[in-house]
């Protein structure tokens, strides 16, 4: 047993809170793991609960918590967009499935006025605020323009209006948000979706009961794709 009165060999299931983990609550069922019922409870304050499977609890924390979990051991599997996967590149980390959901895309996202005034083709050297530096910094280096990111952790779309940058990069699913404050999209970054993902540690020492889970969360892609 742990300190904390957990099984040592316990195995940890880190899931993001929020949108994406309502659309995977339907994966989670038909894969067989059903939470106590305090997961489901707005009100219930712990960020662990038990499952129906014996060794099995799962952690619910922010979406971009959940890869830095599973990438430092502290959980074995867990649910995370491939956006956070390209933005920290963990090396500890092994996604061997797309789950389908939390479909959205990343773009660079200006006022219509700058785009209007300015090509986009002939940037050099741009101001952005996002939550995803890496991304963008490698994005602009691409085609050779240098990029100077103001991190931002939400409300990235108030930085032009208040003069913060001119232009953004973030997560776009319907773009009802960019119009809303006055912005259009400039450039397509990448297409975004959940994946599992496993710590590569944990499934070289736990191959047969990692792999196995692997496996039940493709049989419920499967399923209720079909």
């Amino acid at each position: 047993m742990t300190s904390n009165g957990k099984s040592a060999d316990q195995l940890v299931l880190a899931l993001p809170r929020g949108r994406i983990l309502k659309e995977l609550m339907p994966l989670l069922a038909h894969a067989g793991i059903e939470p106590e019922p305090a997961f489901n409870d707005d009100k219930a304050r712990q960020l662990q609960f038990a499952t129906n499977i014996p060794n099995m609890s799962i952690i619910r924390v922010r979406s971009f918590d959940a890869a830095t979990f599973v990438a430092f051991g502290a959980a074995h599997l867990g649910v995370a967009g491939n956006d956070v996967l390209m933005e920290f590149d963990y090396r500890e980390i092994y996604a061997p499935l797309d789950l389908g959901i939390g479909r959205c895309h990343m773009a660079v996202a200006a006022p219509p006025e700058l785009i209007a005034a300015e090509e986009p083709a002939r940037w050099s050297h741009v101001r952005v605020a996002t939550k995803y530096p890496s991304i963008t910094r490698k994005h602009f280096a691409s085609r050779g323009v240098q990029a100077e990111c103001i991190k931002l952790n939400g409300a990235m779309e108030l930085a032009p209006n208040l003069g913060l940058c001119r232009r953004i990069v973030d997560l776009v699913s319907t773009g009802d948000t960019l119009h809303a404050n006055g912005l259009v999209e400039v450039e397509h970054i990448a297409d975004i979706s959940s994946r599992l993902v496993v710590n590569r540690a944990a499934l070289k020492t736990r191959s047969e009961e990692i792999g196995y889970w692997i496996e039940r969360f493709r049989e419920a892609v499967d399923g209720t794709s079909s």
